[in-house]
């Protein structure tokens, strides 16, 4: 019982110690010292004998996806590429459909690779100049972002290379086309339901007489951002503008989207072809090329000793992902200000996110090597006899503790994962459900208000918690946790497909 406390309490702290800002890379092996002592384990040999080898093993498994992921994001982002799709599709849904429009251009960016904060900070602009000549609220610019970035493209749609689709490939044998039917069945519950509350929330607001900025407690400073942009035809201009400072400009008064620009965007297809060729390459590697190809040498020890299905799912996403950068970085040389400090700041900014989630999954190797962790480990394991549910509860509760889709994710395949499998090997449930539950499970709850993309996404438009959140957290918590929830129920009745 007395390692059970301190199981909860370590918890408890790197919860509170992380939603005020403190790095998880130190923060987690401090936490899961307190957990140890409680427990009566050895402090050291805990940390380099359980805590290191489970957090590098991640960083071996996982890094060139962060890398990759990092460096195509900040080479779409420099080159005015991923405003370019943005505009295309605000374009193309019209400026009377701000909503609408900002969503898909979120989920168009996110589901081709680029990172949910590099779409953050490159949609807000454009949905601030959309929702106020639309008049509608502000406050839900942050639900409209979170919707199309933090939910369907992340965990749901077959094929995105988002982490949380690629984490349970070496546990289940598995890649990132997992169940693709059920996927699509979750994806458009969170796109319709989410899409559908927005705009009765925005439909409220205007029936109240609210418009763009109306709330009492609304902040100013993040307007600066905002940016004027052309609806007229998607090739001619209407880029967001760029200030001394590169964050943009006000928009005239009046809110006229008027095309600004400073510099040359790429031709839609130069925008498009790297984000096709993420989703259509890693598709034909991992349905046509791979099973083609004689991997027989896996078998050999020095590679490991293991076989393509644990492997190819992450094979598939680095080639893939190695082209679209090299592409990119191609097509849009010239429009980059500076190709070496892109590519340099591509690179450091791969780091902090993969070390953070590295350390948690260190974290969690600790507790399930804990003696308390077996009443947890019993508990979630008892609270159904079907593995799906399971594995969708246990998910689904450490993603909301850490506030993190990868770090609960993670946390719960290390402590878990082989049980699950086992769970799942025995009840004759095909792996690529257990894959889809898996990472849908983990982008719910993860979305809490301590969640990190949510504090930051909520900086970048100036809003608060008080504002914005019970929109975010209706799309970005409730819709998908009612998604996880129908896709576990076809799941369980039909099996994966």
């Amino acid at each position: 019982m007395i390692g059970l406390i301190g199981i909860l309490l370590s918890l408890a702290l790197l919860i509170v110690l992380a939603y005020r800002g403190l790095n998880v890379i130190v923060l987690a092996p401090i936490m899961a010292s307190i957990a140890v002592i409680f427990a009566g384990a050895p402090i050291l040999a805990t940390y380099t004998q359980v805590f290191m080898p489970a957090m590098g093993n991640f960083v071996v498994s996982f890094f060139p996806l962060f890398l990759l992921g990092a460096l195509f994001g900040k080479v779409m982002s420099d080159s005015g590429a991923a405003l370019r799709i943005a505009e295309w599709v605000v374009r193309r849904v019209g400026g009377d459909k701000a909503i609408l429009a900002v969503v898909l251009a979120c989920a168009i960016l996110t589901y081709g690779g680029v990172s949910l904060f590099v779409v953050a900070f490159a949609m807000f602009p454009i949905a601030a100049a959309l929702f106020r000549e639309a008049r509608v609220p502000k406050r839900l610019i942050p639900g409209a972002i979170a919707l199309g970035a933090f939910t369907f493209t992340m965990t749901a749609l077959p094929g995105t290379p988002a982490i949380q689709n690629a984490i349970p490939n070496p546990y289940f044998g598995t890649d990132g086309f997992a169940a693709p039917g059920l996927g699509i069945i979750a994806g458009l519950i969170m796109f319709a339901g989410g899409v559908g509350w927005l705009t009765w929330r925005s439909r409220r607001a205007a029936a109240a007489g609210e418009g763009y900025d109306d709330g009492p407690l609304m902040t100013t400073g993040a307007d600066s951002a905002a940016l004027t942009i052309d609806l007229g035809d998607d090739e001619g201009p209407g880029a967001a503008p760029r200030g001394e400072d590169g964050t943009g400009t006000q928009p005239e008064a009046g809110g006229t989207l008027t095309a600004v620009r400073e510099r040359d965007l790429p031709p839609l297809w130069v925008a498009f072809l790297p984000v096709f060729v993420v989703i259509g390459l890693n598709l034909l590697l991992l349905r046509v090329v791979f099973p083609m190809m004689d991997t027989s040498y896996l078998a050999e020890e020095r590679y490991g000793a293991t076989e393509l299905s644990m492997v190819q799912g992450n094979w598939g996403l680095i080639v893939a992902l190695a082209t679209a950068v090299v592409l990119a970085f191609v097509l849009n040389w010239r429009r980059l200000a500076n190709p070496k400090k892109s590519f340099n700041s591509g690179t450091t900014a791969s780091f902090l996110p993969i070390m953070n989630t590295a350390s948690e999954v260190g974290y969690g190797a600790v507790i399930a090597s804990l003696a308390g962790f077996v009443l947890v480990r019993d508990a979630i394991m008892g609270s159904s006899d079907n593995p799906v549910v399971s594995t969708a509860i246990a998910v689904s509760v450490l993603a909301g503790i850490t506030g993190s889709a990868s770090g609960g994710m993670g946390i719960a395949l290390e402590a878990l994962g082989q049980d699950f499998q086992s769970m799942a090997a025995s009840a004759g449930i095909d792996m690529e459900l257990m894959h889809r539950v898996t990472t849908l499970a983990s982008g719910g709850m993860d979305a809490l208000p301590h969640n990190g993309a949510v504090i930051t996404l909520l900086a970048i438009c100036g809003l608060t918690h008080k504002q914005s959140y019970k929109d975010v957290g209706m799309v970005a918590v409730v819709i998908p946790v009612v998604a996880l929830a129908v896709v576990v129920a076809l799941g369980s009745a039909f099996g994966a497909f």
